[in-house]
């Protein structure tokens, strides 16, 4: 069945995941500028390719509803997810510099995102210097981001990766209104051993040695964490 344009049109201006995807400060009629250049809303299906390595770059993508992954594949034919996103957050930003995509971006459920055309958002940022520094700090987030997780693979121990994937994903998730102790893991411990570089019983060994701690309270992919601090203590961070 046809779904019509206007129904899968999303307004910036009552999109309720607004202040997470841009700046605050926008006048009426700034906020109508950016219901056009959003120009529609994507429904992607669990498992579905939203764009692939080596396509040509021509959108950013705000996550609306839904996790999904990226992923690239090594030299032997592997696949390594290389990053976890949600709702609020931006997908594409790897294709600005070389004009094509990095890696591919993958639903781990059914989600939903707003394309933004890219040669129109740089118009339209030009026009509006709020929205052209957002831009400029969300792409300077994601090198800090890309920074960490650098670090994460290449200096923690297995424990100490663990502790701080998950909360970071708590703090993720609180910032978008969530628990920040009570959550389900859309992603499998396979794809969390591909993204931290742990083998899969690795992650499933350090899930049940948590939980035995009292740092965890673990079902299946539900989470609880029931000790911060020492999670916390275990990534090697401060309180």
């Amino acid at each position: 069945m046809a779904i019509a344009l206007a129904d899968l049109k999303v307004a910036c201006s009552t999109c309720s995941l607004r202040e997470l995807c841009l700046p605050v400060g926008l006048t009426p009629k700034q906020l109508e500028s950016l219901d056009e250049l959003v120009y529609a809303r994507r429904r992607i299906a669990e498992g579905e390719s939203l764009f692939h390595a080596g396509d040509p770059f021509r959108a950013l993508y705000a996550v609306r509803s839904g996790f999904f992954k990226t992923r690239v594949t090594t030299a032997d034919g592997r696949d390594q997810v290389t990053g976890f996103l949600m709702a609020g957050e931006l997908l594409g930003i790897d294709g600005i510099g070389a004009g094509q995509h990095g890696c591919d971006a993958v639903a781990i459920e059914d989600g939903e995102v707003c394309a933004i055309p890219y040669a129109k958002l740089e118009e339209t940022a030009r026009r509006f210097e709020p929205l052209q520094q957002h831009f400029h700090r969300v792409m300077s987030r994601e090198i800090v981001r890309d920074h960490s997780v650098m670090l994460l693979l290449g200096s923690m121990r297995a424990e100490e990766k663990l502790a701080a994937f998950l909360l970071n994903l708590s703090q993720r998730l609180a910032a978008r209104g969530y628990s920040a102790r009570d959550f389900v893991l859309r992603m499998t411990r396979a794809e969390i051993g591909s993204f931290l570089g742990l083998k899969l019983e690795t992650v499933s060994r350090l899930f049940t040695q948590f939980q035995k701690e009292g740092l965890l309270s673990v079902n299946r992919r539900s989470v609880r964490i029931t000790n911060v601090e020492e999670l916390t203590r275990r990534a090697g961070l401060h309180c």
